[in-house]
């Protein structure tokens, strides 16, 4: 693996840095509005940054996995980041999704208005128990065959952007007897089909972001069989291409926060005098700086590696999943950090600090969390898979 960045990657690197800083993060203190929104995504557009995960006949940049990751951690620095590069979840792993794997039809009904940032979509996989939760063999939605296509019946919910969204990419059994890697099917379901409604945003810890994290209903919701991406039984396959790259991209976008909190703690304690001196003079500051930055370096390597395994044609399961683990833990400790060598300040609203605090909590949940991932690499481990 070559270390060295492409020049070209160089400088749009540094310009999404530069955007992020100038225009994005001085709009934080706005308030968040579907104008604040295209507003900035018009400035990004502009700046020639849009949508770097995206195909350039669709108006992207049309980046690979490394590319992708430099720049998602420059655009994670805010929380707003990704949202004006149009590179937040859940529409970037819905982007990728129907860019490869959907149907001309498909993509022309669904991506080309998706990327023009003319409808928002959600993803439809996790359930309430006794539903599916980390467990996808537990599902309980069910589609089952009617004349001209599928009936849909169940309940899901963090569904991350359901409120408002256009239509939902939607994980539901089609054949209970198969075995547990094809019982399920990937849908496509436009929502406002009859039977489909969204019944609240589940109150969360930190915020709601675009369109919430949503529990939506399913009754008798009918879809044509054009509506199904790939064929039917590969909603799991479906799933985990999707997760797979969308997990390093998580990563990197919360690394970004992660670089932001160490630059905030640093600069106040470059600042703040205790006990005779500087706080950065004391040793356990010191500490607490060097151990973040270690682990800020160790996430982005790893990330980096798996990217170019990715790239190389590898499905980065293995390394996906240690990613998540690792980037996950580090990510809390590290704003953890921050908050503790701010003090008071810290878990103030005068600094971003206690948002960022309140936010990372759930990234060692979603996604897989922590101890799924740790068994999954474990197995792997075990059966000499990895």
């Amino acid at each position: 693996m070559n270390f060295d960045l492409d020049p070209q990657l160089i400088d749009l690197r540094d310009r999404v840095a530069a955007f992020v800083r100038n225009e994005v993060i001085p709009a934080e203190s706005k308030p968040f509005t579907p104008e604040l929104v295209a507003e900035l995504r018009g400035k990004a557009r502009r700046a020639g940054i849009f949508g770097p995960q995206l195909p350039r006949e669709y108006g992207g940049l049309g980046l690979g996995t490394i590319a992708m990751c430099v720049l998602f951690e420059q655009a994670g620095r805010s929380f707003l980041g990704p949202v004006a590069l149009h590179c937040s979840a859940p529409d970037e792993g819905n982007m990728e999704l129907l860019a490869h794997q959907a149907t001309d039809e498909q993509r022309e009904r669904w991506l080309r208005p998706l990327v023009e940032g003319k409808i928002r979509s959600c993803f439809a996989m996790t359930e309430p128990a006794p539903g599916a939760g980390s467990d996808p063999t537990m599902m309980t939605t069910r589609a089952t065959r009617v004349d001209g296509g599928w009936e849909i019946n169940g309940l899901k919910w963090f569904a991350t952007g359901a409120e408002g969204a256009a239509f939902a990419v939607t994980i539901a059994v089609t054949d209970p007897d198969a075995d547990r890697h094809h019982r399920a099917t990937m849908f496509l379901v436009p929502t406002d089909t009859p039977g489909y409604r969204f019944v609240r945003n589940v109150p969360v810890m930190g915020e709601h972001g675009i369109g919430g994290h949503g529990e939506v209903e399913f009754t008798n919701v009918r879809v044509p069989d054009s509506a199904i991406v790939g064929k039917v039984g590969d909603g799991f396959r479906l799933a985990l291409v999707r997760l797979g790259p969308a997990r390093l991209t998580h990563c990197m976008r919360w690394m970004g926060i992660a670089r932001r909190a160490i630059d905030i703690a640093t600069d106040y304690a470059k600042q703040r005098e205790a006990f005779g001196k500087k706080l950065t003079e004391h040793q356990s500051v010191q500490w607490m700086i060097a151990d973040s930055e270690i682990e800020l370096h160790a996430s982005r390597l790893m990330v980096m590696q798996a990217a170019w395994a990715h790239e190389q044609g590898s499905e980065i399961r293995h390394e996906s999943s240690i990613c998540k683990v690792f980037v996950a833990e580090a990510v809390n400790r590290i704003i953890d950090r921050a908050v503790q060598m701010c003090g008071a300040l810290g878990v103030s609203g005068d600094t971003p600090l206690e948002h960022f605090y309140r936010e990372a909590r759930a990234f060692r949940i979603y996604d897989g969390p922590s101890e799924v991932h740790r068994m999954v690499i474990a197995r792997n481990v075990i059966k000499g898979k990895r």
